[in-house]
């Protein structure tokens, strides 16, 4: 899938896009296991569970990409749900990227410390 292409899966998509996205997928398989199909699905299930399904369900492509539709909804949904509280409350969000920013910087400063000095270059020296 490509975003140039206009064939990808939002990450925050509501069920209805996820269910346009997943249904329009291209199903050109030979063995009756939709490879574009079953390659998204195998990011959600392993497969072990996904084989067996596939197999029992050769060639009923509408029902394999309902299945995929339902495994990226519980996906989704909740990246969704979070995306949406976080949207309500971009106080609390800038605060928490600060707070990260101030930690990565204190561990990148430490670990420039040390190549520093493992490298014999003092920068405050003069």
């Amino acid at each position: 899938m490509s975003k140039s292409y206009g064939n990808t899966i939002p990450l925050f998509a509501e069920y209805e896009e996820i269910k346009k996205c997943v249904m329009s997928i291209v199903t050109d398989s030979s063995e009756g296991i939709p490879k574009n199909v079953y390659a998204i699905h195998n990011l959600l299930r392993p497969a072990t569970e996904l084989l067996p399904l596939y197999e029992s369900k050769a060639g009923k492509y509408k029902e394999l990409k309902e299945l995929l539709i339902e495994d990226l909804e519980k996906f989704i949904a909740p990246l969704r749900e979070k995306r949406k509280a976080i949207e309500k409350d971009v106080e609390g969000a800038l605060k928490i990227l600060k707070q990260g920013g101030e930690k990565a910087k204190k561990v990148a400063e430490a670990k420039m410390a040390e190549v520093r000095e493992k490298i014999g270059v003092n920068v405050y020296e003069k």
